[in-house]
């Protein structure tokens, strides 16, 4: 089941897109402008067909969700909506999780790290360092290396730690190959260089590692972007008429009105 760290291994990445010292990326393209709050579209890109929400920290929060009021997780993003109500703009799968739907890397709600950082090595996306943390502080969001992260140590009011990165500074991750044969409906997250503009996308079919990725940097405007999952990544997005049945799901992101 996608979505446990461990059954994300077996995905074949070939050759770098980059090697140190080889040329930087141009620029990428001027994205559209940002929605006044927070929305959803369809987008594509390449030929391939993207839901994106893009969200204006300034005027929507952009929270993380894991565990409801009785303690328990989530679970679906039916059950967060249901909490919720009519708030909620949109929301999605929000990481890798295991067999108890816990995260399994770094997670921090409402100020309070639940769930410590994960630096160790191991199989699969998660480990594919370097994998990296989505954050929210304030009005201002963030896509780190995890060892960047904790090193800087921001405020966060909610961050969540998944992998690989799929861009770095305006590169493909180096591991991560143009067009590999793993191909999986996927989701991820950006953030763009204004650091109030978070922007969530989620494939309608699968993708490549490398065309994800380009879709953040080439279309989207993210010169740092995150990968969160693969095969259980779901959507709701009333907008959009998605309301996505799948697995059970760990932690949770939505968008919310201030």
């Amino acid at each position: 089941m996608a979505g446990l760290a461990g059954r994300i291994g077996g995905v074949l990445l070939g050759a770098s897109l980059w090697l140190a010292g080889g040329p930087a990326p141009a620029a990428p393209a001027a994205p559209a402008p940002a929605a006044s709050s927070a929305s959803c579209r369809p987008q594509s890109h390449e030929g391939q067909a993207y839901a994106v929400c893009t969200v204006d920290l300034r005027r929507a929060r952009v929270k993380l969700f894991w565990r409801g009021p009785d303690g328990l997780p989530y679970g679906s993003l039916s059950r967060l909506a249901g909490q919720q109500g009519t708030g909620l703009v949109f929301a999605m799968n929000a990481g890798m999780y295991d067999s108890g739907l816990a995260p399994v890397g770094l997670y921090v709600e409402d100020g309070r790290e639940l769930k410590a950082a994960n630096t160790a090595n191991g199989p699969g996306n998660f480990h594919l360092k370097p994998n990296g943390v989505f954050y929210v502080a304030g009005d201002r969001a963030g896509v780190l290396e995890t060892g960047r992260y904790l090193k800087a140590r921001p405020r966060a009011e909610f961050a969540t730690q998944s992998g690989p990165m799929l861009v770095i500074g305006g590169r493909i991750h180096p591991k991560i190959s143009e067009d590999g044969p793993s191909q999986k409906i996927r989701n991820g997250v950006g953030v763009r260089p204004d650091g109030h503009t978070a922007v969530f996308a989620i494939s309608e079919a699968p993708v490549s590692f490398g065309a994800f990725a380009r879709l953040f940097r080439d279309a989207l405007g993210c010169p740092n972007a995150l990968f969160l999952d693969g095969s259980v990544s779901s959507l709701y997005a009333p907008a959009l008429g998605r309301q996505d049945l799948s697995r059970p799901l760990g932690p949770l992101v939505g968008a919310v009105a201030r």
